[in-house]
């Protein structure tokens, strides 16, 4: 019989190597490739005869239960999943240390547990009697939660499969975290590649043949992705990151993939001294502390999801002597649209950033990724630039392209019903945006330059 070839895998990308080596030489890292057994593979013609079973097909539209989604209890946290838990599906959440995964995920269990539905809370990072403290302060400590502190796979489906669950599989399972599970049937130390693949497949198998929801909790790395290997989102029905600045109290959930709702719906949530609260109308949590119009500050009603949001762009001009060079820093928007932006206001509307420092901020830690936001940006620079504040009670939303013309954008009537709700009267966006019956009156904005007339004229 041949030799199995040797292969040494890389903990950090996951990519294949027939020989050792200090940097891996797909992702660059040191010191990551470890050695792995590689799976044989079968070429015999399988049939019943060789000890295989046969499965059974049904069509699109038989007949059977129809799968109800569970409700958390969080109305923010069913938001962002689509409406609630699916039974049956597989979660990973992802996040920063200390951003509250943890926290959000035992509110949860709790509220299910007090529902009447049986939730199970394994944690593999603390003992049980530190879950249960944090329980404590946050008034969870009667809720029938079924804690237990374990790291073996192996023990944890035993457990689930014992007389103690027989005939009542939990309707939320949480494991926390997946990165710190193992199984004695892997080779490798919990957190490898291989010991995160295997241990994931196997609690998501457990979780689809008896209709379990599983959370998995996931580290990310310093660039904000989830540790482990790529597949480990490929293998899961929805993907979630737990997103905020500690410093602010604010922290968004955001749907990254979803097999069973829309994509990028968000739940916003308020960190607060008993956990975290629900933040129902997040427009007026981003906009708080807002008083007079000044320069430089500009209103942008934002879309996540099916959800708007109005959030303040705040600009910053500040010139510079002769021979200095300009500082380009931005916070919560793309730095390479901000310098796209830039040289279209300096090309198209003739106006000076070049001997400037331009600062650029999206107030509460809020990050901003929606296209339309690229005329309130245009308005807060120009505004900040003439030293002018733009009209009060208004709203400003739109594509901008390198010819410096204004595209029309998707949800328009939602930007504009939501700017209604707070009291805005005013909407600037594309041609053709149309009006709402909110009474909100809508200017169209076809060319860049047009607004620059409109902020810096004389009043």
């Amino acid at each position: 019989m041949a030799k199995p070839r040797r292969r040494f895998v890389c903990q950090a990308c996951g990519s294949l190597s027939n020989r050792w080596q200090g940097q891996c030489a797909d992702c660059g890292e040191w010191n990551t490739l470890v050695e792995e057994v590689p799976e044989t593979v079968f070429s015999a013609r399988h049939h019943l005869s060789s000890g295989g079973r046969a499965i059974a097909f049904e069509p699109l539209d038989a007949p059977g239960e129809r799968l109800q989604r569970r409700a958390t209890g969080l109305a923010e946290f069913d938001r962002a999943l689509g409406g609630g838990l699916v039974p049956g599906s597989a979660i990973l959440m992802g996040g920063d240390p200390g951003i509250g995964k943890s926290t959000l995920l035992l509110q949860a269990a709790a509220r299910i547990a007090q529902a009447g539905g049986r939730a199970v809370y394994i944690s593999g990072e603390e003992a049980a009697g530190q879950v249960r403290l944090r329980a404590e302060r946050l008034g969870l400590a009667g809720a029938p939660v079924s804690l237990a502190a374990a790291t073996s796979v192996r023990d944890i489906l035993t457990t689930l499969g014992g007389p103690e669950f027989l005939g009542a599989a939990p309707a939320l399972l949480v494991i926390d975290s997946i990165q710190t599970m193992h199984s004695d049937q892997i080779e490798g130390a919990p957190g490898t590649v291989s010991q995160v693949r295997g241990c994931a497949f196997e609690l998501i198998r457990y979780a689809k043949e008896n209709g379990v929801a599983l959370v998995l909790v996931g580290h990310v790395t310093k660039d904000g992705a989830i540790a482990g290997p790529r597949v480990l989102e490929h293998m899961v029905d929805v993907v979630m990151s737990f997103e905020g600045e500690r410093s602010h109290q604010y922290r968004i959930l955001r749907s990254l993939k979803n097999r069973f709702g829309p994509v990028d719906e968000i739940g916003v949530f308020a960190m607060a001294g008993q956990g975290l609260e629900e933040v129902a109308n997040p427009s007026m949590l981003f906009l708080s502390g807002r008083e007079e119009p000044v320069p430089g500050s500009a209103v942008f009603p934002a879309m996540e999801g099916t959800r708007p949001v109005l959030v303040e762009i705040q600009a910053l001009i500040v010139r510079l002597a002769s021979g200095a060079t300009p500082r380009r820093a931005v916070v919560g928007w793309d730095s390479g649209r901000l310098a796209m932006l830039l040289a279209v206001l300096e090309a198209r509307c003739g106006l000076n950033f070049s001997s400037a420092e331009v600062y650029l901020n999206v107030a509460g830690g809020y990050r901003l990724a929606d296209p339309a936001a690229d005329l309130a940006v245009a308005a807060a620079l120009i505004s900040a630039l003439g030293d002018r504040p733009l009209p009060g009670a208004a709203v400003w939303f739109g594509e901008i392209s390198l010819a410096g013309e204004v595209r029309p954008v998707a949800h328009s009537a939602i930007r504009q019903r939501e700017a209604a709700k707070l009291g805005f009267t005013r909407a600037f966006g594309p041609a053709g945006g149309g009006k709402t019956e909110a009474g909100v009156s809508y200017v169209e904005i076809a060319l860049l330059p047009n607004i620059v007339d409109r902020i810096l004229s004389p009043a």
